[in-house]
């Protein structure tokens, strides 16, 4: 079955009469990757290509880049004006009622937020509804193979060690008394990345003390923090394969260097790990009960176990994002703050869990995992999940 096929077939089941795709300057690149076309070539003009639930595809493209959807091997009208341009339109949608773009209304999930809103108010004069792509994006996108899945697993695995050999590195430098900083420590992270055959598209988070309560903080060589006894690290790390299609791994876990972990660092991580901890179970419960689970409900799991502790308001950002072949992909996130994201967790795809609390000044917890639906299961990547935070020097005299 080709990918036009597969399309229709979705369609069909989610009774719609066509999907619409639209790029201009490549402002959609999941349309692209959707299709199936390159990007590769220049890309100046705008173009559509209607796929219906039933009936054959066509492309519009303009007389400059009249090859631009060659890939697709569908019928193709070619245009030279806006006059021509928006003919060949209404007479593709002629007699649709109801179609998908890739849009999301009031902006509510932006990573599926693609088209503009002139483009849309200009397909909606020809009298259809258009309405979010969402679901088919997720299915379509964030569907993994076998293949990608198992990549997924070997990068999780690889980077779970390199979490371990940075701990490491960390307790003996310090022991040791030789320099160690946060900007030495993600050069490190980076270096074992690449020993492990894995690529990241940024740098991973080193954090220590006060830092850590930036979520998106940064190392800078302009301010290098040296790491010491008594610091909170915290360490957040990303990678895949080198593969094109490979799959990212995303961890997140939190040392102290010293003998025993400080009681205030160990109650907010247990309050974080048992947020954590909750929406796993939510997702495994349901899942394999078959019971659709949404983003928002998974977040709301975790995230009613920090408001419970007091603590909701240092609770920042959403409990977890889709990935993919990029760390922040475009599947479900779990999401009831920054989005209210109703798409179901669905078979095939990967996400992460990711609760935290961030005390300004002090420190800031994080605990992330990954997780997979694989043949009606929820499971939990890179096993075993972080505990406790990591005491680095309790095994040293």
């Amino acid at each position: 079955m080709t990918r036009l096929e597969e399309i229709a077939g979705a369609l069909k089941a989610d009774r719609l009469d066509g999907w619409l795709f639209y790029d201009f300057r490549l402002s959609d690149s999941l349309a692209y990757r959707i299709l199936e076309v390159p990007t590769a070539g220049t890309t100046t003009r705008r173009w559509f290509c209607y796929v219906p639930a039933t009936g054959a595809p066509v492309a519009i493209v303009s007389a400059v880049e009249a090859h631009r959807l060659d890939a697709l091997t569908v019928r193709k009208v070619v245009y030279r004006s806006y006059e021509e341009m928006m003919r060949a339109l209404g007479e593709v949608l002629a007699g649709a009622r109801r179609i998908a773009m890739n849009y999301s209304p009031g902006a509510a999930i932006p990573y599926v937020s693609r088209v503009d809103a002139g483009t849309l108010e200009l397909v909606r004069r020809y009298g259809v509804e258009v309405v979010s792509a969402a679901d088919l994006i997720q299915r379509f996108e964030a569907s993994l193979t076998p293949a990608q899945m198992e990549s997924h697993h070997r990068a999780a695995v690889a980077l779970r060690a390199v979490v371990d050999q940075t701990f490491a590195d960390i307790a003996a430098r310090v022991a040791a008394r030789k320099p160690v900083s946060e900007c030495s420590v993600q050069a490190f992270v980076m270096e074992r990345i690449a020993a492990q055959g894995l690529a990241t598209h940024e740098p991973p988070i080193v954090a220590i003390n006060e830092h850590s309560a930036d979520p998106h903080f940064g190392p800078n060589p302009s301010d290098d923090r040296a790491i010491r006894v008594g610091d909170f690290v915290l360490l957040d790390l990303w990678a895949k394969e080198k593969a094109e299609d490979s799959i990212y791994a995303d961890f997140t876990w939190t040392a102290f260097v010293g003998k025993a972990v400080p009681a205030e660092h160990a109650r907010v991580f247990e309050i974080v790990a048992r947020a954590r901890d909750s929406a796993v179970e939510l997702i495994e419960q349901c899942v394999a009960s078959g019971e659709a689970i949404s983003g928002r409900e998974a977040d709301r799991a975790a995230r009613a176990v920090i408001e419970e502790s007091g603590l909701g308001q240092s609770f920042v950002h959403r409990t977890g994002h889709s990935i993919g072949r990029e760390v922040h992909g475009t599947g479900a996130n779990l999401d009831s703050l920054e989005t209210l994201d109703d798409r179901s967790l669905i078979e095939n795809t990967c996400f992460s869990v990711e609760p935290g609390i961030y005390l300004p000044g002090r420190f800031g917890v994080r605990s992330e995992l990954d997780m997979t639906i694989e043949n009606g299961r929820a499971h939990v990547s890179g096993e075993p999940r972080q505990r406790a935070i990591v005491a680095l020097l309790a095994k040293r005299a």
